[in-house]
């Protein structure tokens, strides 16, 4: 997992998400569960630079 991205998916989670895979699915679902709430947020966004990341 890149450092970069981890840090942005913990403080800010639509950062890490974007950086990791741009203005797709997965940004929007998580900018609604960021709204949500802040945690929903972190786990889906360190989930999803994680997948990526094996791939």
């Amino acid at each position: 997992m890149s450092l970069i991205r981890l840090i942005a998916a913990i403080f800010l989670p639509p950062l890490g998400v974007f950086l990791t895979v741009g203005f797709g699915g997965a940004f929007w679902l998580n900018i609604l569960l960021t709204l949500l709430g802040f945690i929903p947020g972190i786990i889906h966004a360190v989930w999803v630079i994680a997948k990526n990341d094996r791939d």
